[in-house]
């Protein structure tokens, strides 16, 4: 059996082949890409009915869609939305000339750039930036704070998708009490130091100052949770069926 799935020309007779060779271990199912997310889709919305988990309505495709990415339903109860934030980035997502920044290129790779173009958008991560990095060397901080303090200055009403970094959300938290006035934020970087103190951190600023925010509460997170949040804004106003 093994051979026959690591051989690079398998069809879907040989699919159907293995599938009956060994249906009492495996259970294969031949599935173009766009039904196997349908089916992944009604999966999760029929277990977070199970887990007896409630999604207000306009959260539901951000929700929906970060399991999807992550198989991991704990999202369905610690991301945090600020009021109106998914219908306030979509609303932004409609006007022309958006940016999104983000502090991997991970989570730059992530973001569906068809997708993205359609709405005349653009997306940006300057981590790999050698300026950036000189500069994050001589003031004895991260690339990721010098990178949104860099960001900032020439999109200041970007959408930032922070995926990694807990410095790049505390150099926002930072510019946004200077007047730095964001369409949104999503914070959610991944890891054990200063992480969930910075994205507690964010949710209070962007709360106090009314700034959309979309934060994985906890340790959770990471750049595919933060392509994922950003697709999933995207597919609720671009028709995929038609690209």
């Amino acid at each position: 059996m093994s051979s026959d799935i690591n051989n690079t020309n398998i069809d879907k007779a040989n699919i159907n082949h293995i599938e009956t060779h060994d249906s009492d271990l495996y259970d294969y199912k031949f599935m173009k890409p766009a039904e196997i997310e349908k089916e992944s889709m009604r999966i999760i919305a029929e277990t977070l009915q199970e887990m007896g988990v409630t999604i207000p309505e306009e959260n539901v495709a951000v929700v929906k869609r970060v399991i999807h990415t992550s198989a991991d339903f704990d999202y369905a109860e610690n991301l945090y939305f600020t009021e109106n934030a998914v219908q306030r980035a979509i609303d932004r997502l409609q006007r022309p000339e958006v940016h999104i920044v983000t502090d991997t290129n991970m989570a730059l790779s992530g973001i569906n750039k068809t997708g993205l173009s359609k709405l005349g958008g653009d997306c940006h991560c300057y981590m790999a930036d050698k300026d950036i990095a000189s500069i994050a060397r001589e003031k004895g901080t991260t690339r990721a704070y010098m990178a949104m303090e860099h960001a900032a200055g020439l999109y200041p009403d970007a959408i930032f998708a922070i995926g990694n970094a807990p410095t790049a959300l505390i150099r926002l938290d930072e510019l946004i009490e200077e007047g730095l006035r964001p369409s949104l934020i999503i914070g959610v970087p991944v890891g054990f130091v200063n992480v969930a103190s910075s994205k507690s951190a964010i949710i209070r600023t962007c709360e106090q100052y009314n700034i959309p925010a979309i934060v994985a509460r906890g340790n959770k997170g990471g750049s595919n949770i933060a392509a994922a949040i950003v697709n999933a804004l995207v597919y609720s106003v671009v028709n995929r069926d038609m690209w």
